[in-house]
């Protein structure tokens, strides 16, 4: 297709309402055969981005090679930029911790340890969800090898009752070996001796953040800005019930579930944990050598 005289590809493009690289694209496939050799590409890429608005070029790529596809992510890219398929603008995260009490903290014991397992740390974290007329607080705890939310509370207040929810959830869905280390920063919730005492009792060393240091906790931090980045700012609650069922959704389902992790090897959690879970079994029926 060509500009006709005395009108530019400008003005086509605008009065088409289309990009000029859309244009440009159609141009060239209409002077091939008529066809665009992208077009399944493109329209399993645009479903992935629309189902995933925060997946970028290496997190598609992923997500296509899951499907059968055989495409490199400068391929990925190149039609990404085309499509113009953006992802959604991170906002700015916060984090609440009121560490000005008197209770007692404890040492840092998650900076040593070299994990090899699933329920060897646990990380835990609380942060603040905006309804319409009110704040709420989530509270949660993972599994720090397979980063899946193995215990979670949602409520009003963040007393400490609302970790101690977490925790109990946490305690019904594992099992506590011995060495199992629970982190988190020094906030009061954390120090009570309610929750400390519940962890002493099921055998769970202690590990809090060091002072001024908020990197001690990063992972469970990296996972607060998910799913602020991917639920939370792309929802509008209209009350905690409602808060509560999308919560939910996104931690049991999306994310343990469904969302493909870097760190993982590009795996949902609970997938990771299968295929670990496997692998030990496999390994422990192999015969011992000599």
């Amino acid at each position: 297709m060509k500009a006709g005289q005395g009108l530019t590809i400008k003005r086509m493009v605008e009065l088409a309402r289309v990009s000029r690289a859309s244009f440009y694209r159609f141009d060239r496939v209409a002077e091939e055969d008529g066809s665009d050799p992208d077009m399944d590409l493109r329209d399993a890429i645009q479903r992935i981005a629309l189902e995933w608005p925060s997946y970028g070029r290496r997190r598609i790529t992923a997500a296509l090679r899951r499907h059968c596809w055989t495409v490199n992510p400068k391929r990925v890219y190149r039609l990404m930029c085309e499509d113009n398929l953006l992802c959604v603008r991170k906002r700015k995260f916060m984090r609440t911790t009121n560490s000005n009490h008197g209770r007692k903290v404890y040492p840092n014991l998650a900076a040593d340890i070299v994990l090899t397992g699933t329920d060897q740390l646990w990380r835990a974290d609380i942060t603040y969800i905006r309804l319409h007329e009110e704040f709420v607080f989530l509270a949660v705890i993972l599994d720090a090898y397979s980063r899946r939310v193995i215990g979670w509370a949602l409520d009003r207040t963040m007393e400490d009752a609302l970790t101690l929810s977490a925790l109990r959830m946490a305690l019904s869905r594992r099992v506590v070996e011995p060495g199992l280390v629970h982190h988190s920063d020094r906030g009061s919730q954390y120090a009570s001796s309610d929750y400390t005492d519940l962890l002493k009792e099921n055998g769970i060393d202690i590990s809090m953040s060091r002072k001024a240091n908020p990197w001690d906790n990063a992972a469970c931090e990296s996972f607060m800005k998910t799913l602020k980045y991917e639920e939370v700012h792309r929802s509008e609650y209209r009350d905690l019930a409602d808060a509560k069922s999308a919560i939910h959704e996104f931690l049991e389902k999306v994310y343990n579930r469904k969302r493909l992790h870097s760190a993982l090897g590009y795996l949902p959690p609970a997938e990771f944990e299968a295929n670990l879970a496997s692998q030990q079994k496999e390994a422990a029926a192999r015969p011992l050598s000599g």
